[in-house]
Parts: structure tokens; C-alpha cells; sequence
């Protein structure tokens, strides 16, 4: 597990906006309504929620600094 700041990709964070499967689950509106991730896949979700609550991102550092 990470703790502390996550260092950006731009390539994976690319190729997430521009996936193929994520353009056709949000198009044919296929998505799980939120906190459904528990039902879906309980691990996942766990590490999750752990992994964003003991992380912090370069944009959001940034994104404090400049307001």
C-alpha cells in the first residue's frame, strides 16, 4: 500500500479518459449507481478506499496552491 503523494501518468491518465470500454459503459448508460462497488467486487473497493484516504494527488496540491 502508498502512503503519501502519488506521482501523475499522463499516459495511463490518457488512455483512462479515452478507453473504449469506458465510452461505451457511460453511452449505453451500463454504469453502477455509486457505493455499489461493495456489492460488485468487496476487495476492490476496500483497497479503494483505503489507497484514497492514505494518498494525496499532485492535482490537488496544485489545484490548493492556486486558489
Amino acid at each position: 500500500m502508498k502512503f503519501g503523494l502519488r506521482k501523475p501518468s499522463l499516459r495511463k491518465s490518457l488512455a483512462a479518459r479515452t478507453s473504449p470500454a469506458r465510452f461505451l459503459r457511460h453511452s449505453l448508460g451500463l454504469k453502477a449507481p455509486r457505493g455499489y462497488g461493495w456489492l460488485t467486487d468487496p476487495k476492490r473497493a476496500a483497497y479503494n478506499r483505503v489507497y484514497n484516504r492514505t494518498t494525496v494527488s499532485v492535482w490537488s496540491l496544485l489545484a490548493k496552491l492556486f486558489r
